[in-house]
């Protein structure tokens, strides 16, 4: 027993190992792609090159996240292919441990990498993301919207409230404010030219339109300023304007259940949060996948090796993308949509290492 402790712990530092290698790798390739990608808007607005490093430095936890799958199949492979090229692994098959038992030390560590990703996504990553891309923003002198002169829509039981375009010190422009009655008609349409966020529960509107539909006509009213209390508050408003991706598991599902409330279509929301748990188990599965990799293949050299994982690699994160789109096209349940690629890499990697029991 104290021996096979000491061979786990040993398997353990060098899947560690192979993993920090990976990431040590990977992630400033990617970075430095990011970076040329930054450099192509640089003299644009305010828009220097030190903005663009602070970008991509702020980008680096979401793209550690976003790469832990790929991070762990390959650093897997190098650590067990390093310890096959050293004849490691066949001293450790011939004293009596099973590719089952061997695939346990990589699942462990699989589990704390979940558990690390699990923590990032909540407390690191979305809010260093939404910083890099408020600062872009502000330097481009652009806004986050939801689509090109598509603006940014949300709604209740009776009201509709469209903003053409958010500003970067809490106020609004191209504002148009309808309410409906009980029996579904607008009542009234509101036209701001811009609007103060003064709070959770104030706007002061500006250059306001007000038109109101009675069975008499249409009576229209101009105003300078007016106040308004809006039916959401200044933290739903500011998640609107945020990619989904790069919101928190708590965020999406607080906007999820907003969304749903008011009868609202929450499919891009919901697929982005269920993501985050399909994230976990492509990284279980990317693990367990590594091993069969080393061990069925004892004649090929680790480049061999590496070279097939990253094509596999390749070929799941392509997989998990045609499902996801199709999901949202075809308008799936986002729960099955982002949880039955790893499921599958799981019961396939898990049916593969039984072979080569």
């Amino acid at each position: 027993m104290a021996k096979m402790k000491t061979v786990n712990r040993y398997l353990v530092r060098q899947i560690v190992g192979g993993l920090i290698l990976a990431t040590v790798v990977l992630l400033p390739l990617f970075g430095f792609l990011d970076l040329l990608d930054q450099l192509d808007d640089v003299g644009q607005g305010a828009y220097q090159v030190q903005d663009a490093l602070v970008y991509v430095l702020l980008l680096l936890p979401r793209r550690f996240v976003q790469l832990v799958p790929f991070i762990a199949l390959l650093g897997n492979v190098a650590a067990l292919g390093r310890l096959a090229i050293h004849h490691e692994l066949i001293s450790l098959r011939a004293a009596g441990l099973s590719p089952a038992r061997i695939s346990m030390s990589s699942f462990r560590v699989g589990l704390m990498l979940v558990l690390v990703i699990a923590v990032m996504e909540q407390f690191v990553a979305p809010q260093l993301e939404q910083e890099a891309l408020l600062r872009r923003s502000a330097a481009l002198d652009q806004s986050m919207e939801l689509g090109r002169d598509l603006g940014i829509w949300s709604r209740d039981k009776q009201n509709i409230l469209r903003i053409g375009r958010m500003e970067h010190a809490g106020g609004a422009s191209d504002v148009e404010i309808m309410h409906l009655g009980s029996d579904g008609f607008l009542q009234s349409y509101i036209y701001a030219h811009r609007a103060d966020i003064l709070g959770t529960d104030r706007w002061r509107l500006f250059n306001v339109t007000v038109k109101t539909f009675t069975d008499h006509g249409v009576e229209s009213q101009r105003t300078g300023t007016r106040i308004w209390k809006p039916f959401l508050d200044t933290r739903q408003i500011e998640t609107l304007t945020k990619p989904p991706e790069s919101l928190s598991p708590v965020e999406l599902f607080q906007q999820v259940r907003f969304l749903r409330a008011t009868g609202q279509k929450a499919d891009a929301y919901a697929l982005a949060l269920w993501s985050k748990v399909g994230n976990g188990l492509l990284t279980l599965g990317m693990m367990l996948l590594s091993v069969p990799f080393v061990l069925g293949s004892v004649r090929g050299g680790l480049g061999g090796r590496l070279v097939r994982a990253g094509l596999a690699g390749i070929g799941v994160y392509l997989l998990n993308q045609i499902v996801a789109n199709a999901g949202l096209l075809l308008d799936l349940n986002p729960a099955l949509v982002a949880l039955i690629p790893g499921t599958l890499l799981l019961m396939f990697a898990w049916l593969w290492l039984r072979r080569l029991a």
